[in-house]
């Protein structure tokens, strides 16, 4: 598998202890990635739409959301990147402590492409790792070769 270019990865999630966690779930995929961090959902949306002090921020291959955020919920964050068209073909994967189903309908009917619930222990985290690394995957070609491509 070739991967020619690391993903930008925009992890919006206010809990340091989960940040440190999907950050090693991340490492331990096959992915090479670039982890940008924002702690609340204002702050992701100024990196998204690029305003101060985001101004040359990259634009993300992908993005990892929590539903409860601080300033501006997931939800919120979720609505606005699907209603700009420069923002809305990035997918975006729910990371959440909810096992709702309800919640999991209501996100991807908002267009998030995926619904994780944040697993209970440090090596079902792990997986987390696995499951982004195959969505990312499946994603840049889901038919034939897996050939990682950004």
């Amino acid at each position: 598998m070739t991967q020619p270019h690391a993903i930008h990865i925009l992890m919006v999630e206010d809990d340091p202890g989960d940040v440190f966690l999907i950050r090693e779930a991340l490492k331990s995929s096959a992915l090479r990635f670039m982890l940008h961090h924002a702690d609340n959902g204002e702050k992701a949306l100024d990196f998204l739409h690029r305003r101060p002090p985001f101004e040359a921020a990259e634009r993300p291959h992908l993005i990892l959301l929590d539903l409860n955020l601080p300033r501006v919920n997931g939800i919120e964050v979720l609505r606005d990147i699907k209603s700009v068209p420069e923002l809305s073909g990035i997918p975006v994967i729910v990371l959440s402590t909810s096992k709702s189903e309800t919640d999991a309908h209501l996100c991807r009917q908002m267009g998030a492409d995926d619904f994780i619930s944040k697993a209970p222990s440090f090596e079902e985290f792990l997986a987390v790792g696995k499951v982004i690394e195959d969505f990312w995957l499946e994603r840049q070609n889901p038919v034939g070769e897996r050939e990682w491509t950004a």
